[in-house]
């Protein structure tokens, strides 16, 4: 079992950063790929980013490509997003999720029902 709980979620002006962050409980995170997804009103959740359990191969949507970073720090259980540039599209509720997905099997890395954990998600509003 592995529990994730976000932070770092607020409210910031268009242009600006924010740095969300995911613990994770249980010995085993480093065994986990780690993913980013969101969901604003009324829409339907979507891939952001996600992390091997490496560390070494990373993905990201094209809509955050060169503006949002993930990473992860094994030592401590957690796995970072940092976001720049931020957009009004870019408001959402954020999740982390935990998964054990092929080193290799890139396409999986999108798709939220190779994910087996989740956390309770943090807020991000971007105003314009």
């Amino acid at each position: 079992q592995v529990q994730l709980v976000e932070s770092g979620g607020g409210l910031v002006q268009a242009g600006g950063s924010l740095r969300l962050s995911c613990a994770a409980s249980g010995r085993t995170f480093s065994s986990y790929a780690m993913g980013w997804f969101r969901q604003a009103p009324g829409k339907e959740r979507e891939f952001v980013a996600a992390i091997s359990w490496t560390g070494l191969n990373k993905y990201y949507a094209d809509s955050v490509k060169g503006r949002f970073t993930i990473s992860r720090d094994n030592a401590k259980n957690t796995v970072y997003l940092q976001m720049n540039i931020l957009k009004p599209e870019d408001t959402a509720v954020y999740y982390c999720a935990a998964g054990i997905i092929h080193l290799y099997s890139g396409s999986s890395y999108y798709r939220d029902t190779a994910y087996d954990y989740w956390g309770q998600g943090t807020q991000v509003t971007v105003s314009s």
